[in-house]
């Protein structure tokens, strides 16, 4: 990364710009931008100008009687655009909406920056400002055709921005995407003036940029606890205006099947925690569509053919070691236990059916289905009338069916599986050369997927696994629990930003198989997380994943990133989170973040 300091570092502390760019060259002038400002649209052949009033007018209003001259949000007003579930927003509209969402965040969503200049700070003053006179964006280059799916790697992420000293401004791609992030980028340099009014002050700017990986994603689980379609969009919003480019859900799981499959409907009827606590086939569609919209892709997971006690309450005949109490810790992870019988005709037809719903719903959104795999345990198919035996032996090529059945026809859906790494290096099933193999245990089990030529996710759980360090969600009997004391999970202490931001993907891999790390995510179990917590629990540690994952564990001298460089910049990212609606936590206070240096140990001058 090539960075210039143009000006004193105690005149301004934070430096903008989560995650760090290649290339970022900027200087000490202060520029001001007006709502009036147009921003100048050049692709597919044409030139379109957008303001604010235009976006206030655009398309956004409803007409119907129950609505009638209310304005609705720029979100409804997208959704009600698209052709419901048969087709993903273009590139033109993902543009659309991130000139709305850029304006937007700039002029209402945005911080006056004084936790980050010392107490004797003066503001600009807005009389005396320079404002920004044109924004002129280009695309260089035509969309793929699955631009709002892509597989990773296929579609170029890299843009270019060059702000003037005089106000010009440009920000140029080679895609849609590339696009969204370096409007996203051009957000990130404005601050709220206390008077009122957006300015910059750190003119000229030239950016070069592109992620390191390809695949950069967060993975919430919404079926330990339901977390409602706005408690998802706003994750998504912050998801995105981190870079991150994959929305990974745990959809189902023993605990509660929230999902609406409308040919299947007593599986989220009888499988839900309660019969509003569901993502009905329109929420689904919105979610999706929502995400593609802003560059993200949404990746659905069905874990099996453990964690799915929860399909026993409408097909109880499909599932073997079910609710086995009291010693449940016997057959599988967590209560309630349960596995899809593993040798059962009527599994695959529930298989059959369940898929010829789901994927086609699934596959104009995205390029991936996630069939898991994991924590599969053997003594579950004990109690398994079709098969009674835990012998590797006798599972071992019943598991290697089951898998190849929904692959197949994962893949006849047109998507490509992903599966837990389970699947490969525990049960060491012959898995087809698409299919991705996610890691969660170690770095030593990524270097055994790449070493055995699949490409791989990383989210070891020692870094990247977000819920841990809460303590035990068990109860202890008394007969017990002294040897339990004092009751820490089995992923303590609490993984903080330094740590996670400490982890590199690529550690355990040799550089000639690197190229099949495809990226990674961070985790986001829901044993103790709902929609009160959540946006603590993920941001800005989330953050600090998505800078790993974007700009690399390493900086240009092969040194691992500086906590003490990314420190205030994740502070303000923190506020500017905050400013879009998240609760996120923060990095420090404002002290520190206010004096530079003064809150470190072993600094020295």
């Amino acid at each position: 990364m090539k960075f210039y300091l143009l000006f004193p570092y105690l005149a301004y502390l934070a430096l903008a710009i989560w995650p760090l760019p290649t290339t970022y060259e900027h200087g000490d002038t202060v520029l001001w931008l007006s709502e009036d400002t147009s921003f100048d649209w050049a692709g597919a052949g044409d030139v379109r100008s957008f303001t604010v009033q235009d976006f206030n007018d655009f398309n956004f209003r409803t007409k119907s009687n129950a609505h009638a001259n209310k304005q609705e949000s720029a979100q409804d007003g997208y959704r009600r655009r698209r052709k419901r579930d048969v087709e993903a927003p273009s590139g033109d509209e993902m543009i659309e909406y991130a000139i709305y969402s850029a304006k937007r965040t700039i002029f209402t969503k945005n911080f006056v920056p004084w936790k980050f200049h010392p107490r004797n700070w003066t503001e600009s003053d807005p009389a005396d400002g320079v404002y920004i006179s044109s924004i002129s964006i280009e695309m260089l280059e035509d969309d793929p055709e699955d631009i709002a799916k892509p597989l990773a790697g296929t579609v170029n992420e890299s843009y270019k921005l060059e702000l003037t000293e005089d106000g010009d401004v440009s920000i140029t791609a080679n895609s849609s995407v590339g696009i969204l992030r370096g409007l996203t980028t051009f957000t990130q340099l404005f601050y709220q003036h206390s008077a009122g009014g957006a300015y910059t002050p750190l003119a000229p700017v030239t950016i070069s940029d592109a992620p390191r990986f390809s695949h950069r994603g967060i993975n919430l689980d919404v079926s330990r606890n339901y977390f409602s379609p706005k408690d998802l969009e706003r994750t998504m919003d912050a998801l995105a205006y981190n870079k991150m480019n994959r929305f990974h859900l745990h959809v189902t799981d023993g605990q509660s099947w929230p999902l609406e499959i409308p040919s299947l409907p007593s599986l989220s009827q009888k499988g839900a925690y309660r019969p509003d606590l569901v993502y009905t086939a329109d929420n689904f569609a919105d979610l999706q569509y929502y995400a593609a919209l802003q560059g993200v892709e949404l990746i659905t997971e069905i874990d099996m053919p453990g964690h799915t006690s929860s399909i026993a309450l409408s097909y109880p005949e499909l599932i073997a070691a079910y609710n086995v109490q009291p010693d449940w810790d016997t057959y599988c992870a967590e209560p309630p236990c349960g596995t899809l019988k593993l040798n059962s005709t009527a599994v695959y037809d529930f298989l059959e059916a369940l898929w010829d719903d789901l994927l086609p719903r699934v596959y104009p959104f995205s390029a991936y289905f996630h069939t898991g795999g994991d924590e599969v345990n053997k003594h579950a198919y004990e109690e398994d009338d079709t098969v009674e035996s835990s012998d590797y032996a006798v599972l071992q090529p019943l598991m290697q069916k089951f898998i190849d059945r929904n692959h197949e026809q994962i893949r006849a859906a047109g998507l490509t599986p992903i599966v837990w790494e389970e699947m490969l290096l525990e049960w060491n099933l012959t898995l087809g050369e698409d299919v991705i193999v996610q890691s969660w245990r170690s770095d030593k089990a990524v270097a055994q997927i790449v070493g055995k030529g699949h490409k791989a996710l990383a989210g070891n759980y020692q870094y990247w696994y977000l819920d841990c360090g809460k303590g035990q969600w068990l109860n202890f009997d008394p007969s017990v629990s002294g040897q339990y004391w004092p009751y820490q999970d089995y992923c303590a202490p609490f993984h903080n930003w330094r740590l996670a931001y400490s982890y590199d993907p690529l550690g355990s891999v040799p550089e000639s198989a690197q190229h099949l790390v495809l990226g990674g995510e961070a985790h986001m179990w829901a044993e103790q997380t709902d929609p009160v917590n959540v946006d603590r629990m993920i941001w800005p540690r989330g953050s600090a994943v998505a800078e790993i994952l974007w700009s690399g564990a390493k900086d240009d001298q092969g040194r691992n990133r500086s906590q003490i460089d990314a420190a205030p910049r994740l502070s303000e990212m923190r506020e500017r989170l905050v400013a879009r609606g998240v609760g996120a936590e923060p990095i420090q206070m404002p002290y520190c973040t206010m004096q530079g240096t003064v809150c470190q140990l072993g600094y020295h001058r």
